[in-house]
């Protein structure tokens, strides 16, 4: 399961880049939030160990 979480992320970071660099007004916004929550994910994943 954690490991999925780690793939997860970085599949939000990719996309994040790609609608950041790409479609900055279409999926930014969006992209932004799951972002923060993939990040939020992995810090909690490293606190709890």
């Amino acid at each position: 399961m954690g490991n999925l979480l780690y793939i997860i992320a970085v599949v939000l970071v990719i996309v994040w880049l790609i609608g950041f660099l790409g479609f900055p007004d279409a999926v930014g916004g969006l992209i932004h939030i799951l972002l923060v929550i993939a990040i939020i994910v992995v810090l909690l994943r490293l606190i709890r160990g």
